[in-house]
């Protein structure tokens, strides 16, 4: 309890350091595009200031950060001077949070004596991690494209939204029908982001031109967008989803948010699919559960849910605070990223022999998962990061995808931080490491004597998507070549009861199983065993259009590298890794001993001339709607199309969906045929097949 001046003196102190931190991290983030700590660090800051403030409101000054949105925007662009605020959102982090916004909501309704049903009508929308704008368009017509900035002044880029196609010069009228007229002035309110897929492509780019790669999408679209040269703009991918209007003259819209988005779509606005309007709080949980599900899925980052009151009349009535709506609140998804400390690195060897070093971690809660250990990729990862075992770290984890270091915090770097050097033998077998030109990767050059390639070697082989040995996992595969009961895959067949049952957690009856399990992958496919026995870059669609070639396993173990090459999805590097496979000794024992086990498979029948995409080559590029990548490509190959991952001179045709990148452009420049989404259904469906 506070009781003395000196005490009140010391929460002051407190809050004026919060102050200047939250302060320093908002220029970072809004006006540098350059975040130098996680959101979550960053919330927890601004709640603590928030809470103190709550406590001691005599504190409070007009610049406190909770008194207004953002930071100033930066001096190299005019600046423009929001008609109507952009106010931020508060924040819920759990459904106690949810439920006491739903609360207040209906208590102030209570108070001004507004009768409504205690389910009141949310509109819910997806939280895209992005940079708030304003569009303003007067007689339909684009004039003017700001930044949220502080959120009563923000930057000019009218010249840079400009440049993004999914913002339209001209809002098209004749397309809605019995709907509102567009009113003589409105400003339309949205995000601005960039897909996962362009992100993606874009840092490629960077690391092959030797250029600093962008941390996340977030920063990749501000970055883009504040560049003062439009031209630079016109090649990032960006994309812009409307959420809400700000002013309107001359004009009405609907009584209702969602109405006012269908609208704002009706008149060529890009709005996000997954909204819904529900009724109740509740509905609002269930609504979030389904997308924190759905969001590793997603094209695009989202960081959390907004929910609105739908009812605008309401809105009017509820009001605001002073720097957020009381109508509305963002229900965020566990932290996507975090900061920790790197306490060291070890070093694994995979089934290829590639030495990959993995950094253990302060153990952290990130992502909804505690995380203790993360992936730095490869040396050249590790002088890129210019990360050294002791630093402070942020690391990302998104859906299900392994944890990664994004970057390093050197202000708190200290003295005594070490270098991260890669071995110069193999940390398992203790043969010679080797780099080859060109290649980002260290391998062992062991091969079969080293024992942790010879257990990735037979992991991959029971796995699913290869011979698909059930109950056979990792653990037991690393227990039995560890007691040396197998040292090659052929070794699998030779199990005997006694040794399984005596493995650890291995009863009578999962013994069995799993030796009926190892009888029945007996009888296999030859795409599934060419992709089981891990030839490097050889993977399902390539074993696939090897089989198809080939037929059997002996015409592909003597074809050589020039007949390789002439198949597609198979370049020279491809090429040179299935020759150097198949001309080892001991790949070609180890082939034998299996089918002198039993392993067999059906031989393919190779010529496809009846099937109507027959000797036909596609590529899948960019997000599809209604299908599924991997739908596709099984359609396509059922009527006799080779689907690769790649375009080069052997492609026929391109399908392009939502956010291609690189591979549509190659296309472009080749001449090859391209098909939409709404092509590729056509061909599929004039070819029987049913969507």
């Amino acid at each position: 309890m506070v009781n003395s001046s000196g005490d009140i003196q010391k929460v002051d102190q407190t809050i004026c350091q919060l102050r200047d931190q939250i302060n320093t991290y908002n220029y970072q983030y809004y006006a540098l595009d350059n975040p130098t700590i996680p959101d979550a660090e960053y919330d927890r800051l601004f709640r603590q200031l928030q809470a103190l403030e709550n406590d001691f409101r005599e504190l409070i000054t007009i610049d406190s950060p909770t008194q207004r949105v953002g930071s100033q925007p930066l001096d190299s662009f005019s600046q423009v001077t929001h008609k109507m605020p952009m106010l931020s959102l508060d924040n819920a982090f759990n459904n106690e949070e949810l439920n006491d916004f739903n609360r207040r909501i209906l208590d102030r309704l209570a108070s001004l004596d507004i009768r409504v049903n205690d389910d009141i009508e949310y509109a819910c929308e997806p939280k895209l991690d992005g940079i708030a704008v304003s569009l303003l368009y007067q007689d339909g017509l684009l004039v003017q494209g700001a930044t949220r900035g502080d959120g009563t002044t923000g930057e000019d880029i009218t010249q840079n939204v400009r440049t993004i196609r999914s913002i339209p010069l001209k809002l098209n009228e004749s397309a809605i029908g019995e709907g509102n007229k567009i009113p003589e002035i409105i400003e339309v309110r949205g995000e601005i982001y960039m897909p996962k897929a362009g992100f993606e492509q874009l840092n490629a780019k960077a690391i092959e031109n030797g250029e600093k790669t962008f941390a996340n999408p977030r920063n990749a679209a501000a970055g883009s967008l504040r560049q003062l040269d439009a031209k630079i703009t016109a090649q990032r991918p960006l994309e812009m989803c409307a959420y809400s209007v700000g002013l309107v003259e001359g004009g009405s819209m609907p009584t209702h948010h969602t109405g006012v988005l269908k609208t704002l779509s009706s008149w060529g606005l890009r709005i996000n699919t997954e909204m819904a309007q529900v009724k109740g709080i509740q509905a609002c949980s269930e609504y979030f559960t389904r997308l924190e599900k759905k969001r590793a899925d997603l094209a695009y980052d989202i960081d959390g849910i907004v929910f609105k009151v739908n009812d605008l009349l309401l809105q009017k009535q509820l009001g605001f605070v002073s720097r957020a709506p009381r109508w509305a609140i963002a229900k965020k998804f566990p932290a996507q990223e975090e900061m920790t400390q790197l306490l060291d690195v070890e070093f694994q060897v995979g089934r290829t022999g590639a030495i990959t070093p993995v950094a253990r971690l302060q153990p952290v809660f990130v992502g909804g998962v505690t995380v203790s250990n993360a992936t730095l990729h490869n040396k050249d990862e590790i002088e890129r990061l210019d990360v050294r075992v002791g630093d402070t770290v942020i690391i990302r984890r998104a859906g299900d995808v392994i944890p990664q270091i994004v970057s390093v915090v050197t202000e708190r770097r200290p003295e005594n931080v070490e270098p991260i050097v890669f071995p110069a033998t193999c940390p398992v077998c203790d043969s010679p490491t080797e780099h080859i030109e060109g290649e980002a990767v260290i391998r062992c050059t062991g091969g079969l004597v080293c024992p942790a390639q010879v257990k990735e070697a037979i992991k991959h082989y029971v796995s699913r998507k290869a011979l698909d040995v059930d109950g056979l996992g990792d653990k037991l595969v690393e227990q039995l070549v560890g007691f040396r009961y197998i040292r090659t895959v052929a070794d699998l067949y030779d199990l005997q009861l006694e040794q399984l049952v005596a493995m650890e957690r291995m009863g009578e009856k999962s013994a069995k199983n799993l030796l009926a399990a190892l009888d029945k992958s007996k009888q296999t496919t030859l795409p599934r065993f060419i992709y089981a026995l891990g030839i490097r870059e050889v993977g399902e669609a390539t074993a696939r259009n090897l089989a198809q070639t080939f037929g059997d396993i002996a015409p592909l173990m003597s074809a050589n590298k020039d007949t390789l090459e002439k198949i597609n999805d198979v370049g020279p590097v491809v090429a040179h890794f299935i020759v150097e496979f198949f001309a080892q000794e001991h790949n070609q024992v180890m082939i034998a001993a299996l089918k002198d086990k039993g392993i067999t498979w059906p031989i393919v029948e190779i010529n496809t001339n009846g099937l109507p995409l027959a000797e036909l080559t596609y590529v899948l590029t960019g997000t599809l709607s209604q299908l599924t990548r991997d739908q596709a490509k099984e359609h396509l190959q059922r009527l006799g199309a080779n689907v690769t991952g790649s375009v080069s001179k052997k492609t026929h045709f391109v399908v392009a969906g939502a956010s291609a990148g690189s591979k549509l452009k190659k296309a472009e420049d080749l001449g090859i045929d391209i098909l939409d989404e709404d092509g590729l259904i056509d061909l599929l469906r004039v070819n029987g097949v049913e969507i």
